[in-house]
Parts: C-alpha cells; sequence; structure tokens
C-alpha cells in the first residue's frame, strides 16, 4: 500500500503542476480573443449607428492583429508560453467540431458544376503552388504549406499541415503571414471586381468561395457584395473546408514516406503516428451530422464550439509570431504567396465566368 502510495501521489502532483502551468496562457487566449471579438462588435455596432457600410472582418483575424501586436511590441512573458501552445490542441478541437457544418445535403445545394469547380480549384492549386515554390527555391515544407493554405482553407490549414509533417514554426508563421496579408486585400479587391464585371450574386459568391483562402476573408468577401452571394461564398468555402483532412492526411503520409528511416521496420506504425488523428473526429461528426443525428440546436451549439476553438488558435497564431524572425527569409515567400493568389484568383475567376451559365 506504501509503494502505491508513493509512486502515485508525484504523478498526480506533476499533472496538477503541468495544470497550472497553462493557466496563465490559457487566459491570455481567451483575453485576445475576447477581444477580437469585442472588436468586431464594436465596429458593427458603430457602423450601424451611423448608417455606414463598413467592411465585417470577423473576429479571428482581429485575434490575430491583437496577438501580432502584443508579440511584436511587449512581448509574451515565459509564464504564459506553455498555455500558448495549447492553440494546437484548440486547432483540432475546432476541426473536429466543424464537421458539424460539412452536412452533404447543404453543400450539394451547390450544383455539380460548382462542386466541380472546387475540386479543380484545390487540385490546380497545389500543383500551381508546389511548382512555383520549387522554382523560387523556398524550403520544401514551406512550400508544401504554402500550397495546403493557398488550396483549402488558409491559416487553418497551415497550422493542421505544420504537425502533420513537422515543419518549422519560422515556415508556418511566414505561410500564415503571407496567406493574412493578401486575404486582406482580397476583402477590397473581390467585390469591385464583382461590380466591375456585373456578376450575379451566385456567380461572385462562388468566386469569394473558391478564391479567397481563409474563411473569414471568404465570408465578409461575400457579404460585402450581398447577403445572397455571402451564403454562397459560405457554401462554396464550406465545400473546401471539408477537405481539410483528406488533403493534410496526403502530405503527412508523403512527408513521413519522404523522411523514413530505413531502422524503422513498422511502416504501418511509423505512418500512424504521422496521421492526423483529430481526421477521423471530423469525418465521424460530419457522417452524423449528414445522418441527421444531432437536433438543429445541437449543432449550432457544435458549430459555435468550434468557432471559440477556432478563436483560441488564431489568437495563439498571433501571440506566437515574431516578425523580427520571419524578415530573416527575406521576401521570397510572400512574393511566392502573391504570385500564387493572384493567379488562382484569376484562374477561379475565369472559371466561374466560363460556367456561369450553367451555375445555379
Amino acid at each position: 500500500m506504501a509503494t502505491s502510495i508513493a509512486i502515485s501521489t508525484p504523478r498526480s502532483e506533476n499533472l496538477l503542476k503541468r495544470t497550472v502551468r497553462l493557466i496563465p496562457g490559457l487566459f491570455l487566449l481567451i483575453a485576445v480573443g475576447y477581444a477580437g471579438k469585442f472588436v468586431e462588435q464594436s465596429i458593427a455596432r458603430y457602423g450601424k449607428a451611423h448608417h455606414l457600410t463598413l467592411p465585417n472582418i470577423e473576429y479571428v483575424l482581429w485575434a490575430i492583429l491583437i496577438g501580432l501586436l502584443i508579440s511584436n511590441t511587449v512581448g509574451v512573458p515565459k509564464l504564459f508560453r506553455p498555455g500558448l501552445a495549447t492553440y494546437e490542441f484548440w486547432l483540432k478541437a475546432g476541426i473536429v467540431l466543424l464537421g458539424s457544418r460539412f452536412v452533404l445535403g447543404d453543400v450539394l445545394k451547390l450544383g455539380g458544376v460548382s462542386l466541380a469547380l472546387v475540386v479543380i480549384e484545390i487540385s490546380v492549386s497545389l500543383i500551381f503552388m508546389t511548382a512555383l515554390g520549387r522554382a523560387m527555391g523556398l524550403k520544401p515544407k514551406l512550400t508544401s504549406l504554402l500550397a495546403v493554405g493557398s488550396s483549402i482553407c488558409g491559416v487553418s490549414a497551415i497550422i493542421a499541415a505544420e504537425g502533420a509533417i513537422g515543419a518549422d514554426e519560422e515556415d508556418t508563421s511566414f505561410a500564415i503571414a503571407a496567406i493574412l496579408a493578401l486575404g486582406a486585400i482580397a476583402l477590397f479587391v473581390f467585390p469591385l471586381i464583382g461590380h466591375w464585371l456585373g456578376m450575379s450574386d451566385t456567380s461572385y459568391g462562388l468566386w469569394a468561395g473558391l478564391g479567397v483562402d481563409n474563411t473569414a476573408e471568404a465570408t465578409a468577401a461575400g457579404a460585402l457584395y450581398s447577403d445572397a452571394a455571402g451564403k454562397v461564398a459560405v457554401l462554396a468555402k464550406t465545400a473546401r473546408n471539408a477537405m481539410i483532412g483528406f488533403v493534410v492526411l496526403g502530405y503527412a503520409i508523403y512527408w513521413a514516406r519522404k523522411e523514413h528511416n530505413p531502422s524503422v521496420k513498422n511502416k504501418a506504425a511509423f505512418l500512424w503516428t504521422k496521421f492526423p488523428k483529430f481526421v477521423l473526429g471530423f469525418i465521424l461528426i460530419s457522417a452524423l451530422a449528414t445522418a441527421k443525428f444531432f437536433t438543429a440546436p445541437q449543432l449550432g451549439n457544435l458549430a459555435n464550439l468550434s468557432r471559440w476553438a477556432f478563436l483560441l488558435t488564431f489568437a495563439g497564431v498571433g501571440l506566437r509570431t515574431n516578425i523580427a524572425e520571419m524578415r530573416k527569409q527575406g521576401l521570397r515567400p510572400f512574393l511566392v504567396g502573391a504570385i500564387g493568389e493572384v493567379a488562382i484568383a484569376g484562374l477561379t475567376l475565369g472559371l466561374v465566368l466560363l460556367a456561369a451559365r450553367f451555375i445555379r
């Protein structure tokens, strides 16, 4: 009995200590995330009170910007770092819960032609960004992160791919910065081009969902055009987001095989260690939502939990990004991102215009 107590007590104490160490960072994540939400709501209230149409920039982007401001001015003390490191957990939880928003029946409302364009966009983006990154001499894993981010769902996909392929945080920060900067520009450029071309709400919404990477910016770009365009943009973006688990899994297997150590005898076990386990949770929740296992209020609650998980994730991204370190790699990653984003936006615009007569 004495031996049992001697062994179990230290374990309990260690667990308690590790948990306590997370608390300051978790509170900081919540504070930054809530500040992002507060800024979004304050801008919305101001616009409504003064009858102004202001850009609907979602709270997740504000959370990143506030985190960036803190980390690159006053800095983040070591006390908060253990809790900040949990941002990867919140990302995976958010992606699993995101499955509740991927109801097959809703996505099918886009129609066969629109879904075909989603597949084309993802495939061409992955191939083009990979070729461009190699041609510009970027590091292979940074190239993979940019390819995943530009083809699926921006920051979420980049962070998910980071753990799956074992990329450096510096590469991740570069990829995120490039995607965010270009996404912010798209918020203002896309509506202008849409109005100039006289695009219908459906065509424009589809283009916004295909051509803008981050869900926040894609949703905002669609809503700035019209409510109807905003709904189509969300559907198209949801269809892209739904592929995150499968694309990340593909990259995880690719890098696991490429970096495989010959001394590892059990290949299946080796690949399993690289397998992004959250994919299974995403597929399960999505299947249950499609089968109408959840009630409408339950789906709403799961979707809200997903948004809060992503909020903590993006707050952590901003708080852990050091712009001074990013500068050391030069402008090539941003140049690759800019060229890639413009090319993909142009391609998707052309595809949507060509398919306009077939789009419902």
